[in-house]
């Protein structure tokens, strides 16, 4: 039942790589993200409370697979008992997939939310005779998750309209208590390259159904006009991504994430972003087929402040290097007031798309070359 080592198993140049047990894992969550922003259904105008169920279910969703990652970062012997643990643990990922869209109603989700979490719990009371380091570390994850497993294991019985209510106190103990407990769990710094990995990974995995909403949207046999719409559309996601990765592939938070708190957080209104810009660039496509003259407001505003969110995640991601320089905050100033400006003020769906892209396309390239510059500025010899 005991762990026979501390550290996980590495390549020959000593970095620590997700697992193949990992990227099954990351299959279900695939699934469980698509179901999610199916809540907001094809109805352009949604509405805040609808936006707001979505982005909490979200966190849910990105918290469950979050708990695993930092496990595995620390732990993760991959033995035969881990990997029976890690795939009941995919039986209730699947139960919150399932669950998602009946909500509150459906004891689904909570259900699979205390599989995941209780097979976490269980991986850290494994993990927690094995070093004097382990028992500081598994003692702060054990009382401050295990708190919060209790109130969502008190929803289940609760009448259905208190059960969302419970949930968020839960939440708010379990996502306090990586910070609550920093001063310790500092001492055991996260690995720098596999954190980082596993989380742009996940950050993938939400581009990517961003882009599913997107092609979705897309009707079958479409003319030019529609395919041009769709490029465009599509060229946002694509500087998304392009941003992402420049900023991740220079590693300029390699020797700073420390506990990992602060880097993983601003990641979760970073994804949720995400997956709204999405959704949010398939209805206009979908608005751009039916030859509507206007895009609603609640659109265009959902769609611009995903687009900020992204832009000051960034910064915020970046600020934990180091403070940005007047060109740094000149480069994202442009991004924010650009993008604000051109939802705010544009209705037509073709011309909103098309300057959109162009604004976004000027913000990659100026913050790529940035990160670059950064990037081989932090390099050591070595590298």
């Amino acid at each position: 039942m005991g762990l026979r080592g501390l550290t996980p198993r590495a390549d020959e140049a000593g970095h620590r790589h997700a697992t193949w047990l990992e990227l099954f894992l990351d299959i279900i969550f695939v699934y469980a993200l698509a179901a999610v922003v199916a809540r907001l259904g094809n109805e352009p105008s949604p509405s805040p409370t609808a936006v707001l169920a979505v982005i909490g279910l979200f966190v849910v969703i990105q918290w469950a697979w979050l708990g695993q990652v930092y496990y595995d970062t620390r732990f993760d012997p991959d033995d035969a008992l881990h990997r029976l643990l890690v795939l009941v643990a995919l039986i209730g990922a699947g139960a919150m997939t399932l669950g998602v869209d009946e909500v509150p109603e459906s004891v689904l989700l909570p259900v699979g939310y205390l599989i995941v979490r209780g097979v976490l719990l269980l991986l850290y009371l494994r993990a927690r005779p094995t070093s004097p380091m382990a028992r500081m570390v598994t003692t702060i994850y054990l009382i401050g998750f295990g708190s919060g497993w209790l109130i969502w294991l008190v929803s289940l019985p609760a009448p259905t309209e208190l059960r969302p209510g419970l949930w968020i106190v839960a939440m708010v103990i379990e996502l306090s208590t990586p910070w609550v407990g920093a001063r310790w769990l500092n001492r055991w710094p996260v690995d720098n390259r596999h954190l980082p990995e596993r989380i742009g990974q996940f950050t993938i995995i939400v581009l990517g159904s961003a882009l599913a909403s997107l092609l979705f949207a897309v009707p079958d046999h479409p003319g030019p006009h529609m395919i041009l719409t769709a490029g465009l559309a599509f060229v946002i996601p694509a500087a998304v991504w392009w941003v992402y990765t420049t900023f991740v592939t220079t590693r300029l938070l390699q020797s700073r994430l420390r506990g990992g708190q602060a880097y993983s957080f601003l990641h979760i209104p970073l994804g949720g972003a995400l997956l709204l810009l999405g959704w949010a660039l398939g209805q206009v496509v979908r608005l751009v087929d039916d030859n509507a003259a206007r895009l609603p407001l609640e659109l265009r505003l959902l769609l611009g402040a995903s687009m900020v969110v992204w832009t000051l995640c960034g910064l915020a991601l970046y600020w934990l290097w180091t403070r940005p320089s007047r060109a740094r905050l000149a480069i994202s100033a442009y991004g924010v007031l650009s993008v604000s400006l051109i939802t705010a003020t544009v209705h037509r769906p073709r011309v909103m798309l098309s300057l959109l892209a162009l604004a976004v396309v000027g913000y990659a390239v100026l913050l790529s070359r940035r990160l670059t510059q950064a990037g081989a500025a932090n390099r050591t010899p070595e590298e």
